[in-house]
């Protein structure tokens, strides 16, 4: 029975002391000691700016009291840096403090201050600064939790994104896009443009425009219609861009100014069209229809089916200025003519005629240097008469100039003498080659040492022509004497 009894008196004295253990670290967790009388307390006497602004530095001050009976020996002061919040570079977390008498309070309260940095994505809000507290030689820490105002940073930037050349006289779209890149929405935006100049101008409303929200990330197009100067230099042109909104942290009117720039000038076009056809020569008629001047400019006929260029199949023409015009000529013939198009007509005379068809297409290619001194090709088809590449015969009849091997005009007599002049000339090298064989045959039986050498002298001989002397002739004279 005794063995019990001190059995149990055991037990219970060891829950009793880990009682007593539990209620001292209780009590110095929150007094910030090991001594009960004693209480440390924290507060946020300021910050600045207030609100914090995201992504800025912010400084806070901290008060420190004693508001218990007893002195707290070297006490330190430690910040946690948790999101939103972040030491600036140099800062020390901990801050020694040091001896801290009872009842200190109030105006004799102990001040420290940190510089953190609101993280620039944190939105609009309040959020805890953690600082835990502790004597230098203990191992219990109380932590306490500070609220800290933030206020989102507002942003925006504008982009121009469109169009970066504008054609003189021409009315051309223009875009431009606001971004808000900031962590808190823009409301109540006010955007404008301008050219000091006033070479580029808006056409159909004013410069301004006027944007009600914008979100945080999201962006907003505004379109204009606007004109170059049909006189305006090609150059580069300065537009002033001004964004103006209210800034809710102070509630003034907030402004941005950038600038873009918009060149003026760059390419032009052409019209072309067929001149006529006249001695073996075509002629275009180049002009240029734009509002720029093209400089170097070349015309220029590319390989295509159904046409072939005698000759060069390109023209420089030099500079061209807007509305000016010029003509550019070629050899040009039309190759699908003395083939499936062509129908022979059988007649007293075997005329080749041309049959009915419409005019035909040709492309050409103007190629030039226009204002930014880029080489640029514009290609144009362009409708010629097929009328023009015909002949008239002697009855009024018109006849196709056919395209040679070489690409030259050839009538159906001029083809049959090219044919026929080969065939007698084939003949008579044929001829000339059997009657020489022959002769070279009689000459080696008379004398075995001829040789082919002296077969072309003779031949050579009989072609060159004979040589005439010029001799006196010789006559007797009779003396004639007179019978008296």
């Amino acid at each position: 029975m005794k063995k019990t009894n001190l059995f149990t008196i055991i037990i219970l004295l060891i829950v009793l002391t880990m009682a007593g253990v539990e209620a001292a670290v209780t009590s110095s967790s929150t007094s910030g000691t090991l001594d009960d009388s004693s209480a440390i307390s924290i507060s946020l006497i300021n910050q600045d700016p207030d609100p914090a602004i995201a992504g800025d530095i912010v400084e806070v001050r901290l008060g420190i009291e004693n508001i218990g009976g007893e002195t707290v020996n070297d006490l330190i002061i430690e910040l946690i840096p948790e999101y939103p919040f972040s030491l600036v570079s140099g800062q020390n977390a901990e801050i020694k403090v040091g001896t801290m008498n009872a009842y200190q309070k109030g105006d004799n309260m102990r001040i420290i201050k940190y510089e953190v940095r609101a993280d620039r994505e944190a939105t609009a809000g309040s959020y805890e600064l953690k600082i835990k507290y502790y004597e230098e030689d203990s191992v219990i820490a109380t932590q306490k939790s500070l609220s800290v105002d933030i206020q989102s940073r507002e942003s925006a930037e504008v982009i121009y994104i469109d169009q970066v050349e504008l054609i003189p006289g021409k009315i051309t779209p223009l875009k431009f896009t606001i971004n808000n890149v900031g962590s808190a929405p823009l409301r109540d935006l006010s955007f404008q443009w301008e050219n000091e100049d006033d070479i580029i101008l808006p056409v159909g409303s004013d410069n301004t425009k006027y944007i009600k929200y914008i979100e945080v990330g999201g962006d907003k197009e505004l379109n204009f219609e606007v004109i170059a100067s049909a006189n305006a230099d090609p150059d580069l042109y300065k537009l002033d861009l001004t964004l103006t909104y209210d800034d809710p942290l102070t509630g003034e009117e907030k402004e941005i100014n950038t600038k873009a720039g918009v060149y003026v000038g760059g390419a032009t076009d052409f019209d072309v069209a067929f001149s006529g056809n006249s001695g073996g020569e075509s002629s275009f008629s180049i002009s240029n229809i734009g509002s720029v001047s093209a400089s170097s400019v070349t015309v220029k006929i590319p390989d295509q089916t159904g046409w072939r260029v005698s000759g060069s199949n390109s023209v420089i023409i030099g500079n061209l200025n807007e509305g000016d015009y010029t003509i550019a000529s070629f050899n040009l013939q039309q190759s699908n003519f003395g083939h499936a198009d062509t129908q022979k007509v059988r007649g007293e005379d075997d005329k080749f005629q041309l049959p009915q068809q419409e005019d035909s297409k040709i492309v050409l290619e103007v190629i030039y240097t226009d204002s930014r001194g880029n080489r640029i090709t514009v290609e144009k088809e362009v409708e010629v008469d097929s009328s023009a590449f015909m002949t008239t015969n002697e009855d009024g009849s018109k006849n196709t100039q056919m395209v040679g091997a070489r690409g030259d005009r050839k009538s159906p007599s001029q083809q049959l003498w090219d044919t026929g002049r080969w065939v007698l000339l084939g003949i008579i090298i044929l001829v000339t080659f059997v009657l020489s064989h022959k002769k070279y045959k009689k000459e080696r039986l008379k004398d075995p040492n001829y040789t082919s050498k002296m077969l072309v002298k003779d031949i050579l001989r009989k072609f060159r022509p004979k040589k005439t002397t010029n001799n006196k002739s010789k006559f007797k004279v009779k003396k004639i004497t007179s019978r008296k």
